[in-house]
């Protein structure tokens, strides 16, 4: 078997293992869209029209505006919670025969970070059920922008999701740093305020946030048949590049940082 066949088969056993580890846990499923379904419902319905968005003139309310937030939370839970089963399988030994094993270390990276990608993809599909109940309306091209950018940031936060668990030994100390640094992550990517909104210095924090152009890119993907409230950041171009770049950026270090500790 050559290679590259050996790379992509290695990498579609560990992606096929994550789903199905997936789907044997019930709770996880329910948690991962229960809860920010509930939070977009709750909060999205106290702001309700009390909101105006300080550039959008369509008379968007909360519930509406926080709809792509939360589709990114989701994406977020899914894609970073998934990483976890790196601890897990390290604690097992299962990363020590995968490892040792004649699979490369990027299809390794790659194995676990598209596993993990597509359990977030799956889970943000079926928030988008919701969607045409609160007055988006679908065309094919929209469809196909918005599934793209799900599928971009899905992969770039799981990649961040790898490159921190790789080194981590315990869910604790996964969990702490989830906490504190990705949940900011995602509260100033403009998921529940508009940059344009936000004080000066931290309107320039939302716009050096990486996650900001993928939730730009979202936003105005959904509404491609209207002007959207999310071209502040940038254009869709610009913001599906920079996401794809972060994306590639993650998947990249990912590799090498298997590579460093298994040959140490």
């Amino acid at each position: 078997m050559s290679g590259n066949a050996s790379t992509f088969l290695g990498a579609f056993s560990l992606c096929q293992r994550e789903l199905v580890r997936f789907y044997r846990q019930r709770s996880r499923i329910i948690g991962v869209i229960g809860s920010p379904l509930l939070f977009w419902f709750l909060i999205g319905s106290g702001l309700g029209t009390s909101f105006r968005h300080p550039t959008d003139q369509s008379g968007m309310n909360y519930l509406e505006f926080f709809f792509p937030g939360t589709i990114v939370l989701i994406i977020l839970f899914t894609s970073i919670f998934s990483t976890i089963s790196i601890i897990e399988d390290r604690r097992e030994g299962f990363l020590q025969s995968v490892i040792v094993s004649p699979i490369s270390r990027s299809g390794i990276a790659l194995g676990k970070i598209l596993g993990g990608t597509t359990l977030a993809v799956l889970q943000a599909i079926l928030m988008l059920l919701v969607s045409p109940f609160i007055g988006i309306t679908w065309t094919f091209v929209s469809a196909f922008v918005v599934l793209l950018v799900i599928f971009i940031i899905a992969f770039g936060l799981t990649g961040l999701g790898f490159l921190i668990a790789w080194r981590m030994d315990s869910t604790q100390g996964f969990h702490a740093i989830m906490n504190l640094f990705l949940i900011p992550l995602w509260l100033l990517s403009g998921a529940i305020f508009p940059a344009s909104g936000a004080a000066g210095w931290l309107s320039k924090v939302m716009m050096i946030n990486p996650l900001s152009y993928g939730m730009a890119a979202l936003r105005e993907g959904l509404y491609l048949t209207r002007n959207p409230a999310g071209t502040e950041f940038a254009s869709l171009p610009v913001a599906i590049v920079v996401t794809t770049l972060f994306a590639i950026l993650t998947f990249i270090l990912s590799t090498v940082i298997v590579h460093k500790s298994t040959t140490a």
